[in-house]
């Protein structure tokens, strides 16, 4: 990504990030920069399925709607989750809330076809 288009803001990816490089654009559409968290999996830091973390100006305002998502805090962040199997990338504050609702499965531990 270029520097210098975060500073003061939070932004969610796009498809067609203006921010991304050619190279960064290639990792993207190949997820390879997904696959490199496998090292941090091999380390023992973190799991395969976990919650996804978001900015912390995102969850700022997230919690204010939904207070329980703090709860998603006491699990390690995975490379995958099951709210993004269920529901897919979130783009702004009301999909993460419907997002976590599929996180919170793993505290409550109703992981259920539906």
């Amino acid at each position: 990504m270029h520097f210098g288009y975060e500073e003061g803001t939070a932004l969610v990816s796009e498809r067609a990030d203006r921010r991304l490089t050619s190279l960064g654009r290639f990792m993207r559409q190949y997820k390879f920069y997904e696959n490199l968290n496998f090292f941090n999996v091999l380390k023992g830091e973190m799991p395969i399925i976990g919650p996804r973390p978001e900015q912390l100006f995102y969850i700022d305002q997230i919690v204010r709607i939904e207070p329980y998502y703090m709860q998603l805090r006491q699990i390690k962040p995975g490379i995958t989750s099951w709210g993004q199997v269920k529901y897919g990338y979130a783009s702004d504050v009301e999909e993460m809330i419907k997002r976590m609702e599929f996180e919170l499965f793993y505290l409550k531990g109703e992981f259920k076809k539906s």
